[in-house]
This record gives C-alpha cells, structure tokens and sequence, in this order.
C-alpha cells in the first residue's frame, strides 16, 4: 500500500497577484479534509521567497530567479519523502511548482508526467498571457523551452522529455492558437477533454497511463499533476479563470485513481486551487473530497511507485 507523506508547497511565484490567494490552498484542503483518513505524515511546508509582481526584463518571467531558488528547494523536501519510501502529495500553489516536482525527479533518472489541466501551460515567455506569470508556462519550462533561468535548473535541462508527458483533458487549444502560443511537440500524448468525452474518464485515463508506462517510455514511473481548473465551472469557480466543459468530480478520481493503481504512479501534486474566492468552502471541500477518495481507493489496491533510482 502507498505510504502518503504530504508536502505544502505555498507559492504564487508564477501566479497573477490578483489570484494570489493560492499560496493559501494547502492549509485550506487540509481543513477540508484532504488528508482524513489516509495516516498520511506532514512531511513540512516549503515557504515561498518574496514575491514581485514585476516582469523581468531578460527573462521576460515574473519571479524568474525566486522561482528557481525555490524549485530546489521544492526539490529537496519531495526527495527526501522519496527516499523514504513515500508516495508525496504536493499541495499548491500555482503550477510552477511542477518545476521543483521534476527536478526532484530528474535527479534520479527518467520520469514521465501525466499533466490533468485545463490548459496546456505551454507558452512561450513573449506570447505569455498572464503578463509573464510562469503558471502559464510551467510545461514549456519542464521541457526545456525558455530561459534558462527556469529551464535548465541544475543543468539538467529539460527536466522531462516530450514523448513522457501525457496532456489529460485540456481545453484551451483554440486560445493557445488565438494567442501564438508555440505548438504541442508532436512526440507528446495529447488526450484532450473532447477525447476524455468520447473515451470515458476510465478508458482514457487508460490510454493515458499505457503511454507512459509504454516499454521504451520513463523506466522509473510518472508524476501526476492536477490542476484544479480542470473541473466544470459548475463544480469549480475557485481558479483564476473557471470555464465550462470541464470535468466531473468522478472523472477526476476514476483518472487519479486509474493512474495510481497503475504501480507506476510516484506521487502527485495539487495546484491553482484559490480558498479566497470560494464563498462558502463548497470548492474546496469537493476537491479535497475527490482527491482524498482518489489517494484512499488507490491504497488498498495498489503499492507505492517510487523507485531509489540512481
């Protein structure tokens, strides 16, 4: 059975400040009760350095440097739960803190990404909706497209190869292509929400995990990323840019716990969630909920992923 350890990772350094709430999600999923009966240990809390809303002008990124001194930070508390035998959830945040998730990762060896987003975070510094925020770049970052401030943290440039990644459930092809953004490389697995639809959560969730786990894919297992604008707006209105035609609260988990039961599955993080525009707790509540029943069905079928690697 996985051994749970959660990690907090508080940071809006590649957030808008407007929707900086996020630095406040881990503690508000955990009073939701994301962690209710799992035994999972509190592994510690990563603080987040000073936040500027300034663009830098070489790098064209919001917080380009605090970023990269915090992902190694990120970096070092999701290790150290790895290399005590543990299945880490990383509760954030915005997405950028995918780039310390991986390079924990890419420390040890070869990791794929299962990416469960509404959008596919992969524009360029130039073409950057949010005015440089690295939340709507974390992906291009990861694999190694931008500067190399946040891209070739350690020298170990990219962080997780294109053909390891499978984008699940995205639905912002149209304004990625309003907006220039740079194109999905066609080595990833691209299973977008219209796909989900036609496939079922399970079945895709299938495809998705089968590609990943694919004999000439990652040999030491895969991370999973979940953002919370990956669900309907009827469900969730508590993100930065809520939209309809996502997910289900049960699409969701059957992904998550699909993913998980695969044994291949070597931890998960949490992002975008913002308590500070959820009224009444609803939005932050069904997430806890769902990813709680994910983590808990998923132990008593399955066994922890992560690998010592090298």
């Amino acid at each position: 059975m996985p051994k749970y350890a959660i990690v907090e990772a508080p940071s809006a350094l590649g957030h808008v400040p407007e929707h900086r709430g996020v630095e406040r999600a881990p503690e508000a999923l955990l009073a939701a009760g994301l962690a209710n009966g799992l035994t999972a240990r509190r592994a510690g809390r990563v603080p987040a350095p000073g936040y500027s809303a300034e663009r830098d002008p070489r790098s064209k990124v919001m917080n380009a440097q605090a970023i990269s001194d915090y992902s190694r930070s990120l970096a070092d508390a999701v290790a150290a739960v790895l290399d005590n035998g543990e299945f880490p959830v990383v509760l954030g945040g915005d997405c950028s803190i995918l780039l310390g998730t991986m390079l924990a990762l890419r420390r040890r060896g070869r990791y794929g990404l299962l990416y469960i987003d509404g959008d596919a975070d992969f524009y360029q510094p130039e073409a950057n909706p949010l005015g440089g925020a690295a939340g709507a770049s974390d992906l291009a970052f990861a694999t190694g497209r931008g500067p190399d401030v946040v891209c070739d943290l350690e020298h170990r440039r990219p962080l997780v190869r294109d053909e390891d990644i499978a984008v699940f459930a995205c639905r912002d092809a149209a304004a990625r292509e309003q907006r220039h953004c740079q194109p999905l490389p066609p080595g990833m697995l691209v299973v977008d929400r219209s796909r989900v639809r036609q496939l079922g959560a399970a079945g895709a969730a299938r495809q998705a995990v089968q590609f990943l786990t694919r004999d000439s894919g990652p040999e030491q297992g895969f991370w999973i990323h979940l953002d919370a604008d990956i669900f309907d707006d009827t469900l969730m209105q508590a993100v930065d840019d809520p939209r309809p035609d996502g997910l289900t609260w049960d699409e969701v988990s059957v992904t998550l716990r699909t993913a998980i039961g695969s044994d291949r599955a070597v931890g998960l993080q949490v992002a975008i969630y913002n308590p500070d525009i959820d009224r009444d707790g609803a939005n932050g509540r069904g997430l806890a909920a769902t990813v709680r029943d994910a983590l808990a069905r998923s132990a008593c079928t399955s066994s922890p992923g992560a690998q010592a690697g090298p």
